[in-house]
């Protein structure tokens, strides 16, 4: 899906489904900083807790672990906000809106 790092491709490279038009905006880093977060502050916590390590050790360690995993994450995130967006139809994921033919509304 990505051509590159986070560079979605124009198109998939299995089914040819149309993927150019995606629309993932700033959900990705979102996401992204919500799913770190949650996972580090209580590891920082528990560490600080047992092991009372010097403030400069802090800095260090969990600089290093929150940015591992901000950039092993993103590309997963970012593929599951384009999955969602094709699921769901949106962003000119619908078949019916990219042929030019629009359902009926009220």
């Amino acid at each position: 899906m990505f051509g590159r790092y986070l560079k979605v491709a124009d198109a998939c490279p299995s089914c040819g489904e149309a993927l150019h038009h995606h629309r993932a905006d700033d959900a990705p880093p979102y996401f992204t900083m919500m799913i770190v977060g949650h996972i580090v502050v209580p590891l920082v916590l528990v560490v600080e807790k047992i092991w009372h390590p010097d403030v400069s050790t802090h800095v260090m360690i969990w600089t290093a672990v929150t940015l591992s995993m901000t950039f092993a994450l993103m590309p997963a995130v970012k593929g599951a906000i384009v999955g969602l967006q094709w699921a769901n139809r949106m962003h000119g994921f619908d078949p019916a809106q990219r042929d030019g033919v629009h359902p009926a509304g009220p």
